[in-house]
């Protein structure tokens, strides 16, 4: 019986103990009866995700039943005038001091060593910094080349003091949050022939170790990484300066992020989050293979708590403009009436190049662009074979409008087609996709370049681009 009471007893002690949720008692003077904010990073973001009004004692607690994802947080000042960072991961009840008049040494905690050790960590390199600082400065002023040379030996000894710094930390305890920050922040370190290489074979394998070595220590399924501010600058280097710049290359490593990434929701929202606005409007024509991508893995057949109905209808209106026009595949067909009514299809014409013009007749820009394109087409590319299909969108203006244009700039020798509201209706009605979600179009004038299979070589470009592109084709046939 004794036994059983002991086991009891100990239950109980363990359940009543247990911390749950998070719980951040703070004193931060000298503000009073004022709400201060706990927020944190976010990639380039700071979302608030609480607030607490202070006592006339200038204390105030935090707290919440969930816990707390892990990761770099931040106390915003009332008014939100500034913040200072602290870290939460395992350790969710601790208290925070701090005071105004000497935060620049950092706030003081008790009961989260996890912050004590980041705030020795900060002293240290906040003293580091002030000694690299001062030998940069001397070398900028260095009177001769031996100055020169020692004091670049002594930024080098710096350098690697603060490489040894931040190793032990991570040797001494390889799980804790301020070793997994320090591991994601390190870069791999080359040397002989890769650091100075002196041939193209060098410069080829000192990129393929970089390339190689770049996430050495860093899990995509840590969230603590997602509430930082230095991760997504990371990604960004990365898909910069080492990710070749093709959809498959890009989409590979897309998916080999986010694989490990689906095991923590938060790092899972920030990738998509972040991928997502990326590709949503495309620096590169190419791109809009990866977004719809991204929107058939990732979006097409999932539900995310933290994506509301108006973000999914953005994503997915996006995909769907998107997946009928990527590049190097068929243009959609386009049937419509020429200015006698008789229907003109995209497909009938077999021309080696076809420009598919979308543009306005009350558009103040296709009025500029559209003979420019003419005198191009005339001078040179159709000799070519070159054609121009135009598809003529009806907004605010009239049919008139439109034949009076043609004939007053004299475009002849084109394809004529007219997109009236009409005909644009009637195709949304039957559930069919209207031709200027089919071709994204956007914006007047949207110029396509397609080949003599009606494949898309090259879209949304001015006239001006479209002759380059047209040259380097010409060129390697």
């Amino acid at each position: 019986m004794k036994r059983i009471v002991s086991s009891l007893g100990l239950f109980l002690t363990v359940t009543c103990f247990a911390q749950t949720g998070y719980e951040i008692k703070v004193t931060f003077k000298p503000f009073k009866n004022q709400y201060i904010y706990l927020g944190h990073y976010f990639g380039k973001t700071y979302p608030i995700i609480d607030s607490a009004m202070l006592n006339d004692k200038s204390e105030t607690v935090f707290k919440g039943s969930k816990k707390l994802q892990g990761g770099v947080y931040l106390i915003g000042y009332p008014n939100k005038t500034g913040f200072f960072e602290l870290l939460v991961d395992k350790q969710q009840h601790f208290s925070v001091i701090a005071d105004t008049v000497t935060l620049k040494n950092g706030p003081q905690f008790v009961n989260s060593p996890d912050n004590v050790l980041f705030g020795s960590y900060q002293r240290h390199m906040s003293e580091k910094g002030k000694e690299i600082t001062v030998a940069q400065q001397q070398l900028k002023l260095a009177a001769n080349k031996k100055d020169s040379a020692k004091l670049m030996e002594e930024l080098g000894k710096l350098d690697k003091s603060v490489a040894e710094y931040r190793n032990d930390l991570i040797k001494k305890d390889p799980v804790n949050i301020l070793s997994a920050l320090l591991m994601t922040m390190k870069e791999p370190q080359l040397s002989g022939n890769l650091k100075e290489p002196k041939t193209k074979t060098d410069s080829l394998a000192a990129y393929t170790y970089y390339k190689e070595h770049y996430w050495d220590g860093v899990n995509f399924w840590d969230g603590r990484l997602a509430y930082t501010i230095f991760f997504e600058d990371k990604i960004d280097k990365y898909f910069a300066q080492l990710v070749v710049p093709h959809p498959d290359s890009v989409i590979k490593e897309l998916d080999q992020m986010l694989g490990p990434a689906s095991i923590n929701e938060e790092m899972t929202r920030f990738l998509l989050v972040k991928f997502v606005n990326r590709y949503l409007v495309q620096k590169y024509m190419w791109e809009d293979a990866v977004f719809v991508h991204l929107f058939e893995k990732y979006f097409a057949q999932k539900e995310y708590s933290w994506l509301n109905a108006q973000g999914r209808k953005t994503i997915s209106e996006r995909a769907y403009s998107l997946m009928s026009n990527i590049m190097g595949t068929p243009a959609a067909d386009i049937e419509l009436p020429d200015s006698t009514g008789q229907i003109k299809s995209l497909y009938f014409d077999t021309a080696a190049y076809m420009i598919v013009a979308f543009w306005d007749a009350t558009c103040g820009h296709c009025k500029e662009v559209l003979p420019k394109l003419d005198s191009f087409y005339r001078a040179k590319w159709k000799a070519e074979g070159l054609k121009i299909y135009a598809v003529a969108k009806e907004t605010d203006g009239q049919k008139k409008d439109w034949l009076n244009f043609i004939s007053e700039k004299q475009l002849t020798g084109w394809t004529h087609v007219y997109y009236s509201k009409a005909a644009d209706k009637a195709r949304i009605d039957a559930g069919i996709p209207g031709y200027s979600q089919l071709y994204d179009v956007q914006t007047f004038p949207t110029l396509y370049l397609l080949d003599r299979e009606k494949r898309i070589v090259a879209k949304k470009l001015t006239f001006e681009q479209i002759e380059e592109v047209l040259l380097l084709k010409i060129k390697v046939q």
